[in-house]
């Protein structure tokens, strides 16, 4: 099978898995919206939920994974599968005190961290306490999911992709069953959502443990707790932490900013923010996924032009869905967030907030997604340095954005410092490569990305007119607005696909092999 081929059957995997995680995600923000809508308690849950979620994107699934597949990958091709092995149990197990060190200081500093997180919540004590409360009891997070980090990083490493990227179906689940079981008997309803944070990370954890058995790896093995790859690993992972999760980053101070703001600021962005995540996740983050094992080989083996080619492969391909996927948000955006978000304590207003929100994030979606590929090009490389350097100016460029559009936009304004920050850093990191490998197919990927624009254009201005006229007449009516959205998804799809076919744009039978590839696997 070729490089490319092993790609688009690991991203159809990982697609697949990722699209019931989002589909049982919506389910969840539907939930939670119908429960706590935007207020108090869902800003208090927010912002409590991120500061584990930050530290496992930083430090575990923004690093760590990353980090460790192309040391992994490399002893596991030039040193034999026992050798790699020991790296691994090695890597388990320091992780694992870590993070209980990590666990306890959490737990004890809460009300430190969410002044420092959330700045704006210590002037309102309700808010502040009930957000430190939550913030202690789901802070035990990161102990489980960073150790499913690492887990996915030895299963990819080992050609299984399914069980990690499965992985968040459980925590949704869990989540789910806490709000309707649990929370309903407790006289602060959000602590039962909390707890199913810490059920669902316990689950995930099982499930990788379960698998890597199945692929020969054992964590109980008696064995030195310390190996020498280790340090690479951590010399390459402690520039990462910047690097690989600048979006994370620039996410987290939209937070602190919005918190600033006034009330539901944050619970706008958070809602937008899950709705970016669903083609990011589905298609941009399973491509990088898919894609970094394949260029760790590459680079262990020296097979620069194979990397250069399964780069641009890659870049192309992710370019290729998002385009469309960003128009389609734009366009679709406030019906979509009517339909999903609007019922209960989620009124109209907090529709048309969120709407704003997602907009200005959806802008960014293209470099959302290319810089997952790009980063991982570089981590393959095992260079960790330069996508650092770059990080930093984005931040800056995210921050001082930030402050300055805050105030004339609010919370659009975060939304859109985040998405602009995201495009500079993505534009760096393409020149920066390119100077590395020399030339990278830049050609083809300008080609490939006006003939996806062209076609998502054409696909934008048919679905605008259908929401200019026919949007108001059917919005009041849920059944007639869910036929009306998924009607426009489809056409949207077809009209993209068929204007792609005409321009004989390359990706469309791609993008087929990964449907059906995805297909095939929700079949078995």
């Amino acid at each position: 099978m070729s490089e490319t081929r092993q790609i688009t059957k690991a991203a159809g995997v990982v697609g697949a898995a990722t699209l019931l995680s989002r589909i049982l995600g919506f389910l969840r923000d539907v939930i939670v919206a119908w429960f706590f809508g935007a207020g108090l308690a869902a800003d208090a849950f927010f912002v409590a939920f991120r500061i584990p979620n930050l530290l496992r994107r930083l430090f575990a699934e923004g690093s760590l994974t990353i980090s460790f597949i192309p040391v992994f990958t490399e002893y596991l091709y030039n040193r034999g599968r026992e050798e790699a092995f020991k790296l691994a149990r090695s890597a388990w197990w320091l992780l694992a005190i870590l993070l209980v060190i990590v666990s306890v200081l959490g737990v004890l500093l809460s009300p430190f961290i969410v002044r420092i997180i959330a700045p704006g919540f210590y002037s309102v004590p309700d808010k502040f306490e009930l957000t430190v409360l939550l913030t202690r009891v789901m802070f035990p997070y990161i102990f489980f999911i960073a150790l499913v980090a690492l887990a996915m990083g030895i299963l990819n490493a080992l050609g299984h992709f399914a069980a990690p990227a499965f992985a968040p179906v459980l925590l949704n689940i869990a989540m789910i069953g806490s709000i309707l079981l649990v929370s309903p008997h407790l006289t602060k309803p959000t602590l039962g959502l909390a707890i199913g944070v810490i059920v669902g990370g316990a689950l995930q954890l099982a499930l990788q443990i379960v698998c890597m058995v199945r692929k020969g790896f054992r964590v109980f093995v008696r064995g030195p707790l310390y190996h020498v790859a280790v340090k690479r690993i951590a010399l390459l992972m402690t520039p990462a932490v910047f690097g690989a999760a600048v979006y994370q980053v620039n996410i987290f101070v939209g937070t602190l900013l919005a918190s600033l703001l006034p009330e539901g600021s944050v619970s706008y962005l958070y809602y937008a923010d899950r709705l970016v995540q669903f083609p990011l996740g589905v298609f941009a983050i399973a491509l990088a996924t898919a894609v970094l094992p394949t260029l760790s080989k590459q680079a262990a083996a020296k097979d620069i032009e194979g990397l250069r080619s399964s780069f641009s492969y890659a870049l192309r391909l992710v370019f290729f869905v998002t385009i469309p996927a960003m128009v389609g948000l734009i366009v679709l955006r406030e019906p979509i967030v009517q339909l999903l978000f609007q019922r209960g304590a989620f009124d109209f207003d907090a529709t048309h907030l969120t709407a704003e929100a997602l907009l200005y994030y959806s802008v960014g979606l293209w470099a959302f997604s290319g810089v997952r590929v790009v980063v991982a090009t570089f981590y393959a490389l095992q260079d960790t340095k330069t996508p650092v350097k770059i990080a930093v100016i984005s931040l800056l460029v995210n921050i001082v954005l930030s402050v300055v559009l805050m105030v004339p936009m609010r919370h659009g304004g975060l939304a859109l410092a985040t998405s602009v920050a995201s495009g500079v850093n993505l534009v760096l990191l393409i020149l920066a490569l390119r100077k590395r490998l020399g030339r990278i197919g830049a050609r083809g990927i300008l080609q490939s990305v006006f003939k996806s624009m062209a076609s998502a254009v054409v696909m934008g201005v048919v679905i605008a007119f259908g929401v200019l006229w026919v949007t108001p007449k059917y919005n009041e009516n849920p059944w007639c607005l869910l036929i009306w959205v998924f009607g426009s998804i489809g056409l949207g799809a077809l009209l993209y696909g068929g204007c792609a076919c005409l321009f004989r744009c390359r990706e469309v039978g791609d993008v087929v092999d990964i449907v059906r590839t995805s297909v095939r696997k929700r079949r078995t």
